[in-house]
């Protein structure tokens, strides 16, 4: 069986695993798959790390485009993702809806979970500095180096966890209360492409295509993200 290596994004991990597997039974490829927050795999990627397909921000892709890592014509928007806001399973939902009511539900968390690599984790931040109250908040989160916030809320150290959507959705016994409110907020695009260096060009342009395909869509819905 043909291998074809994907570093991909966690904001894509849940829906990857379903389509990789999909894609395998088709294809008769295997799809070798590592999961890491964007500028992470940015990091691996530049220190020389090999890959047939990545998977990254729209932002993130366009720099290893830029650095001649990853050819131009192969990009490919997969889907569109917001940052959302998780609690354990069973606890009051909060209101989130308005600015006002987000920060009041903020400031009365006894800690909230964010990521530092990820780009919910960057955004998080930038958007607690705007709303005024970073000091507030990071006086009492709980940073998350990279992997899932709200498995914070299932060990019981944090009340509210931040990430993408879809990223919240992987974690068990915990509830999804929102987006936050969608005019504070620039949602992500995740983007695929073949690595300029890929050892399984041809296995990687099936596999791009495929993820492009409309087939996708109700894989990618269900994971919290929109095609």
């Amino acid at each position: 069986m043909e291998n074809v290596r994907m570093l991909s994004t966690l904001g894509l991990m849940g829906a990857m695993r379903s389509l990789s597997a999909a894609f395998e039974a088709d294809s008769s490829i295997h799809v070798d798959a590592d999961f890491a927050p964007t500028l992470a795999l940015l990091k691996r990627l530049r220190d020389g790390e090999a890959a047939d397909i990545v998977i990254l921000t729209r932002e993130g892709l366009d720099e290893m485009i830029g650095e001649g890592r990853v050819v131009a014509a192969s990009a490919a928007d997969l889907a569109r993702s917001y940052v959302g806001i998780a609690v354990r399973a069973g606890q009051a939902r909060p209101d989130i809806a308005t600015e006002a009511e987000l920060r009041r539900t903020l400031l009365a968390a006894r800690s909230v979970a964010y990521s530092r690599l990820g780009a919910s984790g960057v955004y998080f931040a930038q958007l607690i500095v705007r709303m005024g109250i970073a000091a507030e908040i990071n006086a009492k989160a709980t940073i998350v180096e990279q992997g899932f916030t709200a498995e914070r809320l299932v060990s019981g150290e944090a009340d509210l966890a931040v990430q993408q959507i879809s990223e919240l959705k992987q974690v068990g016994g915990i509830e999804v209360i929102g987006p936050i409110p969608h005019d504070l907020q620039t949602p992500a695009v995740f983007s695929a492409g073949r690595m300029a260096n890929a050892r399984h060009a041809e296995a990687a342009e099936r596999l791009l295509r495929y993820l492009a395909s409309p087939e996708t869509v109700p894989v990618l819905r269900q994971s919290g993200l929109e095609p």
